[in-house]
């Protein structure tokens, strides 16, 4: 077997153990099967076993150690900014208190990002804002897909701080955002908010730092609100 087949078993292993554990066929409790099982049970060698295996240590989601086999960590050490740890997370069924922690973080960063690319003024990258708001407008008439639209509005604007932690941050955002937007949209009934988010645009664009903050940070807070609230009705559901 070439190395590139070895590197495509390692893969898909990480992938069909990752998602397992998140879908909670191995917990922390119980374990994973030992290396022998694990090779017999996906039909991989072991090469290619220990490899995943370390990949899933360095994402958080296992540990390895002499006379104690391999251990699945609980989930607060999971790497949640790893994209396929959130992939994994979200294409099963996120819970509500999750997409409430991702809208307290965006809250967090994403006003920020606002009033740094209104600060920044630079041309080119506010021009991709502008693009992106352009192509949720053709959205509305059924001529480009809106959840695609949204989300590449958001990642630009993070692009256009400048910033290079802002910048690393936008795989993780996009990926979080094709699941979190797409829930709210479904709560309000309501696609894209283009009219809200063309106020930020413009409030970038004529470089108002301290109105593109607040606009941004009130489109996120009514996204926390419409979660908050059906959390609540989880809750009264729960003691009835």
């Amino acid at each position: 077997m070439n190395d590139q087949n070895v590197r495509n078993l390692t893969q898909q292993l990480v992938h069909d153990l990752g998602s397992a554990i998140v879908k909670g066929v191995y917990t922390s409790a119980e374990g994973l099967p030992s290396e022998a099982e694990l090779c017999e049970q996906f039909s991989v060698s072991r090469s290619a076993t220990r490899e995943a295996v370390k990949m899933l240590t360095a994402k958080g989601m296992l540990s390895s150690r002499p006379r104690q086999g391999i251990r699945v960590q609980p989930r607060e050490q999971w790497n949640l900014f790893d994209t396929e740890v959130l992939q994994w997370i979200l294409t099963g069924a996120p819970t509500l208190s999750l997409l409430r922690d991702f809208l307290q973080l965006r809250s967090g960063i994403e006003p920020q990002a606002a009033y740094l690319a209104a600060r920044t003024s630079d041309a080119k990258k506010i021009k991709d804002i502008e693009l992106a708001l352009e192509n949720m407008k053709q959205a509305e008439q059924g001529h480009f897909d809106l959840l695609d639209a949204d989300i590449s509005f958001h990642i630009a604007i993070l692009s256009a701080t400048n910033n290079l932690f802002f910048i690393q941050l936008r795989s993780f955002i996009a990926t979080a955002l094709r699941v979190s937007i797409r829930f709210t949209n479904r709560i309000k009934g309501l696609p894209g908010d283009y009219e809200k988010h063309e106020t930020i645009y413009s409030s970038i664009a004529d470089g108002d730092c301290d109105t593109a903050r607040r606009l941004t940070q009130e489109i996120l807070g009514e996204a926390l609100m419409l979660i908050d609230s059906q959390i609540d009705k989880q809750i009264d559901k729960q003691s009835d």
